[in-house]
Formats: structure tokens, sequence, C-alpha cells
């Protein structure tokens, strides 16, 4: 450890920090621009300016590595001029825009020229103007802003992967701008909305929409893939206006997918807000009190009955559905399959990601498996870049398509893993001499006559070298794991699908062949593909509307918090299937939310150990060797932007997916 003083302070720090890490440590706060904990140190700024012993001059302590008995001073007069100086010429060219400007409230040069700033303008010259650049349907760009602090340009370049954000000229004349002014196509290009200290970069569909002030802000989990990333939900009365990351360097550090950030407008659009029947082959509202007695006039001749929930259900939600199949129906048919797809359920481990998403990036050797991370798990896809900038080696059984970091194809034939576990090709010798490998199976191979001989050929190959940790599932939809760890894995998945009566809850992902004798109840916030067939639709609250529990892809347990309320006549899903219940004098054992997660804590435990990883137990495991597949691997083609309902009523989504298709246009 190092030893330095910081304000007559004697602090102790870990050789390679910085003195505005030193400085941190012993509580002083540094103002800053261009420094950021996740990015590379540019200096650009200086507006970190400290006072050393034995220096002429200020130094900038972003860029300053500490060293042993080193003195360093935050509030010096020198420094206290120095900043003011800085903070003056930053302020040179920057325009008057602060009573309209999307950053006011939460912008970094507002509060530092109020803390750091000399409090007056010598400069009498005209402020430089720059053309505004064009930066795709996300950012909205108001260059005459900028500092030229580079945060943009480096997480481009390091944390997304593509390096689609530049700068141009030099000095007073120098510019951040797009390589030809195309479109940022990152998945996470968002997140420089975030990163800029000034109003340059803004959110575009968020433009003019509110003030800091004015919203109400609750912390949440998102549920727009299986990661469950940690958000804050920014509402004004019941619209929702943003989604903000939150910060949790367990899962998704401070970043956010742009689905997560931007697909919340689609919340506004094509909602469901009153109960439905289908009288000859029209719809008609009516009241609560109708809708049930239509189902329960409809249920009685009825001999199957079967459920289906859908990828954006929380946990009590399916627990309650479960429930209400058990007791009134008498049927064990609930799934959450959208999909041909098949998992082993003898053990959490099989189904689960088991390395941990904040392990990713110690990986040293990793196989992707039938899946596209980036596209699927944008987070864990930015892990796996990190690992890769570490040395990492990345090899896939598949053609994931363009991941923004280098790996290599083994081929697309499944019996490629039998020549792993017997040595038969180079990499196994990478592999045998990992440390921390991972090997990461995606849905596309987990289809039902495959999955079986996929899950235990890579279980049998980590056995053999010892790394069963390395075990892990990817998961496309915030549902998987919560619905297979409540037993909602049906034995007879096309049963389920040809049911007399077919109970959708927020099921939007499957094509139905309805019967003719068929009778289908939609339950759900928006009016999806399947609430088209049905005979019933029940309006719902979508997931920032209730309280819940998730799942994420890795056995995690979160909870979500209601942010704003549904509209119209709309129930949370449980409320639906009480009344129901009491419709037919069945007690299904709770009478309120708090209620109902009691029950489901008491009967599965597990699910009430809020954000904890799940403990590995390996004792359990079964290693059987099933016959060797010959097998080419496909990936599931994904869109994007269009995964789910709430994304397909999102304009922005649709703005996204547009440009995406006329730029593969143009470049092709």
């Amino acid at each position: 450890m190092i030893k330095v003083t910081v304000d007559n302070i004697e602090i102790e720090v870990e050789p390679g920090s910085t003195v505005l890490q030193a400085c941190e440590t012993a509580g002083k706060e540094i103002p800053r621009f261009c420094y950021h904990e996740k990015l590379s140190i540019a200096g650009n700024c200086r507006m970190c300016l400290v006072e050393i012993d034995k220096s002429a001059k200020p130094v900038a302590s972003c860029a300053m590595p500490v060293s042993n008995g080193q003195v360093i001073k935050t509030n010096t007069d020198m420094v206290k001029k120095a900043r003011e100086g800085v903070m003056e010429f930053l302020l040179i060219n920057h325009p008057l825009d602060c009573p309209i400007c999307d950053q006011g409230g939460e912008c970094d040069l507002q509060d530092q020229a109020f803390n750091y700033g000399g409090g007056r303008s010598r400069y009498q010259l005209n402020k430089r103007s720059v053309n505004q650049k064009y930066m795709g349907p996300l950012i909205k760009t108001h260059m005459n802003r900028c500092i030229h602090c580079t945060r943009c340009v480096r997480f481009s370049e390091e944390v997304a992967g593509i390096a689609e954000i530049g700068t141009v000229n030099r000095g007073e004349n120098m510019e951040i701008t797009t390589f030809l002014e195309k479109t940022v196509e990152s998945e996470m290009s968002g997140n420089v909305i975030d990163l800029c200290p000034v109003g340059a970069l803004t959110s575009k569909p968020y433009s003019y929409e509110a003030r800091p002030w004015e919203l109400n802000k609750i912390e949440t989990i998102d549920v727009m893939d299986a990661v469950g990333s940690n958000i804050r939900v920014d509402t004004k009365g019941w619209e929702v206006k943003r989604v903000l990351p939150r910060i949790n360097d367990d899962i998704n550090e401070e970043w956010i997918s742009d689905k997560t950030r931007y697909a919340c407008d689609g919340l506004l659009n094509n909602r469901i807000d009153t109960p439905y029947i289908k009288k000859n082959g029209k719809y008609h509202s009516v009241s609560w009190n109708e809708a049930i007695e239509f189902i329960n006039q409809n249920s009685k001749n009825k001999k199957d009955f079967g459920g289906l929930i859908g990828q954006l259900v929380d946990l009590e939600t399916g627990y309650a559905f479960k429930k209400l199949f058990n007791k009134l129906y008498n049927s064990q048919l609930v799934d959450f399959r959208q999909k041909d797809i098949l998992f082993d359920t003898s053990d959490e481990f099989n189904f689960t990601f088991n390395t941990s998403i904040n392990k990713i990036d110690q990986c040293d050797f990793i196989l992707l498996i039938g899946c596209n991370p980036r596209l699927e798990a944008t987070i864990v896809n930015y892990r796996i870049r990190k690992a890769v900038n570490s040395g990492c080696n990345v090899f896939s059984i598949g053609d994931p398509g363009d991941q923004n970091y280098y790996y290599k194809i083994l081929g697309n034939n499944i019996s490629l893993l039998d020549d792993l576990i017997n040595n038969k090709i180079s990499e196994s010798k990478l592999l045998k001499e990992a440390k921390n490998p991972a090997i990461i199976v995606g849905e596309s191979a987990l289809t039902s006559d495959i999955s079986s001989y996929v899950i235990s050929s890579v279980k049998n190959l980590l056995k053999k070298i010892n790394k069963l940790n390395g075990f892990n599932i990817l998961h496309q939809f915030a549902s998987n794991v919560g619905s297979l760890k409540l037993g909602l894995q049906s034995k007879n998945l096309k049963q389920v699908y040809n049911s007399d009566l077919l109970y959708l809850v927020n099921c939007d992902e499957v094509s139905i062949n309805k019967n003719d004798d068929q009778f289908i109840i939609y339950q759900g916030s928006h009016g999806g593909e399947n609430s088209t067939i049905a005979d019933v639709v029940l309006p719902s609250s979508a997931y920032t509307e209730k309280n819940g529990s998730f799942v994420n892809l890795e056995g995690r347990v979160q909870k979500s918090y209601k942010s704003s309320y549904p509209p119209g006549f709309a129930k949370d899903d449980w409320e639906i299937f009480s009344i129901i219940a009491d419709s037919n004098n069945i007690n299904l054992g709770f009478k309120n939310f708090n209620e109902l997660r009691k029950n489901m804590v008491s009967e599965y435990p597990s699910l009430g150990e809020y954000d904890k990883l799940p403990e590995l137990n390996y004792t359990n495991l079964t290693f059987d060797n099933k016959e060797k597949k010959d097998f080419k691997i496909v990936l599931n083609q994904i869109d994007y932007y269009q995964t789910n309902i709430i994304a397909r009523s999102s304009k922005t989504m649709h703005d996204c997916k547009k440009i995406k298709i006329a730029n593969k246009k143009v470049s092709a």
C-alpha cells in the first residue's frame, strides 16, 4: 500500500491508483467532466486540478498516479483559481440554453459552474457555432453545448465495441461526430446520454417531455430480457416518461440496453383497458362480472384445460395461475414455453447461468452453443467483450453473426461436443488448460430433439476438467427461470395448445391454430396477436404497473415495484385469478398481494431469497451419456427491436427497425 496525505489526512491506497482516487478515498470531492470510472483516462477537461507539493503548477488528478509520501491539497487558492479559469474557458462557447435544455436539473456543467466557477465572463466575441449531427432515432444532438470530454467516443470504442463516434479537426475546431453521419447502431448506444456531462447528447424520444423534478422515480427491474438489469422508472402521472440504469456491479454495472431504455413508450400504445367478449364474431365491451360469467358458462362442458404464460410474467402471477388451474380446473397443464424448447428440470443447476454475470469477464475460454448473446442478452455480451479484451478465447458452435469481438466458429454440428470430450480437435487442449472456462448454451440448441444430448454432453465435458461452474444456459425471456422454479414446464406442450379451454396470460409469441370448439381466454396488457382469436379478452397490468418479482438467468430473485398504474378497468393478474376463483366458490389461499407472496415463498423458499445468487450444489447432479447426435444448429432469427408485445407497441422501436432495414439495403 502507498501512503499519501490529502489535506492533512494521511491515507493508504493501492499501487496504481490515481491522485483523484486517493482524494475520493479521503472523502474529498473532486470535480470532473472527462473522467469516468468505467472508461479509459483521457485528461481532457482539466477540471480535476489539485496542488501537489514540489509541483510548480496544478496537476490533473485523474491522470496522475500516486507515489509514496505525496502531499496533495484540494482546496488552496491556487486550486480554486485554476478551476475557475478552466470553467471560464469551458463556458466561453457554451450557449445559454439552460431554460430549454433537457439536461437542466441534471447537468454536471450547471452544478460545477455553481460550485467551482468564478461567477463572471470576460469573453466578448461571438460564440462558436457547430452543426448538429444525425445519430439516429435515439440520440438528439446539440453540439454547440459539447465540451469535448470524449466520454461518448471512449464508450463507443471500449464498452459498446463499435467505433461509430469519433472526433474530427483539432483544437477549437474539433467536433464529435459519427462516421459518414450515419445512425449509431450499437444495442447500447443510449448510454452515451447518461455519460454526457452537458446537454450535447440527449434522448430524442424524451425531448421536451418533462423536467426531472416533475417526475416520480421508482427503482425496479427490467424485463426486456432475462438479465434482470437494475433500472429506475421515471413517471409523470400514469405515463412512463423514461427508463434509466441503476448501478449494480453484479449484473449490469451502470449500463442498460437500448430496448430496456426506449421501449417504454410501448406502455402507452395498443393497451387493453376494458374486458371484451366475442359474440357472433364481434367483440363487445362488457363489465368484469359479465366477462367472468361468460368464462364460467363456457367452461362447464370442457374436459381439457391448458394454460400458457408469456415472457413478461412475474413469479407471483405464475404461482397464482398454477393455483387457479390446480384448484378450479384440476389441471396440471400449465406451461411457459411459446416455442419448441425443453429444459432439464431435475436440478436447478441444469437451467441457470452458473458462472454468474459478474464473473464472465474473468473467463479465459468461452464456448457459445447455439446462442447470439449480442441480441439475446446485450449486457452478457458486453461482459464477454470485457473478457476478450483481457485475452479470453471465444469459440462458437453455430453462427451467431456479428458480436463486436473476435470469435472462431468451430462448425455448426452438435457432434463437435463429442469431439471436444474425446480430444479430437485442437480447442480441447485450450479448454483443458483454461482456469475459468464457460460454456454458454442458447435456446437454439435446446429444441426438444437435441436438448437432453446437449445438456448432458456439456455437463460431462465440464466434469472431465472439473469445472462444472462453467455450465450456463442463456435464457432469452424474463419469466423463463422463475417459471422453471415454479414447475411450469408441462410434460406435453402440444396437449396444452390443443386443450378445450386455453387460457393465455400475456402470451403473444406463439401462433395458436384455434379449433372450432376451442374456448380461448386472453389476459394481457396489450392487444397482442393472440387477443384477436380469443373468445374473452381480459385487461391486466403491465410490468411497471404492479409489484412482483423475477428470477434472472443466473437464478437471482429480484423484486420489481409498481411505478405507474394501469389504464381503464385493467387489474393485476392475481386479482383477476382471485375474482374467477371467488365466482366459483374456490379459495386460492390469498386475498391480497402480500398473502400471495407469503404463500409462494412458504411453498418455494428459494424464491424469497432476494438479491442472492443460488449456491451451487453438485451432489445431486446426474451425468447421463446420451447417444451421439448428428444435428446442425441453425440459430433462431431474432428481431431485436420487436421481441415482445411492449417493444412491438413502441414507436421508437419501430423507428429503429426501419432504419436498420434501410441501412442493410444501402450496405448491400
